[in-house]
């Protein structure tokens, strides 16, 4: 089992397999827009443009499990992300991350990467986890952990 095997849907609201990522890098991050880490987007998109001629790429996926600080439609958090940090990469629609509800996608990449003390738990936006490019997660890193700081062990793994 691998991310490839999972399907998400778009903030349009239509499925898509993350196989079409297949071969890839990738940071899933669970977002939100009114978060005090929230300036992480521009990292996250500084990643993205240093990166994605590599083959890497950052999956975001906006999460209003903390704080309700992701109120938004799907529509409006696209726009804050395009019109405030200039956001190219993907912003999916909407998940939980933690609870009955939590997407198939963040329960595997939980089991994977466990957090603290072996905690499989989200403890807050901006949770970020490094796949590699068979779809294995290799890190997580804590939402306090800036995109720059993740900047070296992307490298490693684009080559």
């Amino acid at each position: 089992m691998s991310v490839y095997d999972f399907t998400v849907t778009t903030a349009s609201g239509e499925e898509q397999s993350l196989r079409s990522y297949e071969g890839q890098v990738l940071l899933i991050v669970n977002t939100a827009s009114k978060c005090g880490f929230t300036p992480q987007y521009k990292g996250l998109q500084e990643l993205h443009e240093q990166f994605a001629d590599k083959g890497f790429s950052v999956l975001a996926f906006p999460c209003n499990q903390f704080g309700n600080q992701e109120p938004g439609t799907n529509e409006q958090i696209q726009e804050f992300c395009s019109t405030t940090y200039g956001v190219s990469f993907p912003v999916f629609a909407k998940v939980d991350v933690n609870g009955p509800a939590a997407h198939p996608l963040y329960e595997y990449l939980k089991r994977s990467a466990p957090g603290m003390l072996g905690s499989e738990a989200i403890k807050w936006n901006f949770t970020k986890f490094l796949v590699d490019r068979n779809g294995e997660v290799v890190e997580r890193y804590a939402p306090q952990t800036t995109p720059s700081a993740i900047a070296k062990d992307i490298e490693k793994l684009v080559g």
